[in-house]
């Protein structure tokens, strides 16, 4: 019996009204490595949610990454950063309420456009600026900002941004110093890896790194073996290659080398970077780069490798558990919810 089942018995059991059996509405649900994703509708609105089916027996010993993940959740509250509604807990399970997000990933919606702009390039990252710049003031450094964890929030054309996944995010305390090697490999900035104490600078370069694939569909930084590309990273040593910058505005590559500034003292902040001229000016340009940008990123980002369901709720959670003593979850009662089946 696969997590969703047992979701189902459980509410079931607990209260059959749970259930529309008369109706047709489908089941819609998303495995991942610890939890399976199963779609739900609020009984009183008939909004949609994705909830979340997390095995306890699966996921202990790692107490201290959910309790950090949904700290942060319950904290945040922006129109583009995927939110958890609610938490709640059976003997087996915990499950999260989270808003639901349909619009698919990043690559896939530029793949699919048959016009794609530098100005598309920038009104995607101020968006992702807005929300990081947001997390920052909060005190709050996600630690792993890349395209995967980039979705869209509907299938609208016009659609939203949404940040998810903050399975490594981190609140910064008073006195607290950052110094635990985390991110994917690729995103991660130098400081990083040099293991030194770090700040939330750190995501402002992961930002950098996106605008870069954003504008030429392949990373700054690649290697097959992840010592010789952590050296790279290391040296923040990259180019604009020809031909495929050739038509990218030297206003975009000023906007990257900035945030990808190898010294976190001089990167910009999310702050400056929402101040350059490619972002709050009209320096992004117009010419239709889709071609040579999708052409790159089927090359370099195989469908297999990204993050695709029907159900795009966020990324699976990293590192999670359920607290012997959790602090957040109420007694399970899901009979606000109807899961369809």
């Amino acid at each position: 019996m696969n997590d969703a089942q047992m979701f189902r018995k459980q509410c079931e059991n607990r209260k059959k009204s749970v259930y529309n059996t008369d109706s047709n509405i489908f089941l819609a649900s998303s495995q991942g490595a610890f939890s399976e994703v199963v779609l739900a509708e609020e009984r009183a609105s008939g909004k949609l949610f994705a909830v979340k089916c997390i095995p306890k027996k699966a996921l202990k010993g790692k107490e201290s990454s959910i309790e950090n993940e949904i700290a942060v959740l319950r904290k945040i509250k922006h129109e583009n950063i995927v939110a958890l509604e609610d938490i709640y807990e059976s003997p087996n399970h915990l499950y999260l309420v989270m808003q639901l997000v349909s619009g698919g990933e990043l690559f896939d919606r530029i793949v699919e456009k048959g016009f794609y702009t530098e100005k598309d390039a920038s009104t995607l990252i101020r968006q992702v600026l807005d929300a990081v710049y947001y997390l920052h003031r909060m005190g709050i450094v996600h630690r792993d900002l890349k395209p995967e964890n980039l979705l869209y929030y509907s299938q609208d054309e016009e659609s939203k941004i949404m940040i998810s996944d903050f399975g490594l995010s981190k609140m910064e305390g008073k006195g607290d110093v950052m110094s635990t090697a985390c991110g994917t490999p690729g995103y991660v900035a130098p400081e990083v890896l040099a293991q030194k104490p770090y700040s939330k600078a750190v995501d402002c370069w992961s930002i950098g790194v996106i605008a870069y694939i954003l504008l030429c569909g392949y990373p700054p930084f690649y290697d097959e073996n992840d010592s010789k590309l952590f050296e790279q990273i290391l040296k923040a040593e990259y180019e604009f290659d020809s031909p495929y910058w050739d038509d990218i505005s030297e206003s975009a590559k000023d906007f990257i080398r900035n945030l990808m500034e190898k010294d976190p003292n001089k990167r910009y902040t999310c702050e400056q970077a929402a101040r350059h001229p490619w972002i709050a000016g009209d320096t992004a340009l117009n010419k239709n780069i889709h071609e040579s940008v999708s052409a790159q990123i089927r090359k370099n980002f195989a469908k297999s490798k990204w993050r695709v369901s029907d159900l795009s709720s966020g990324t699976m959670l990293r590192h999670i558990t359920l607290l012997k003593q959790w602090p957040y979850s109420r007694p399970f009662s899901m009979s606000k919810y109807l899961v369809q089946t």
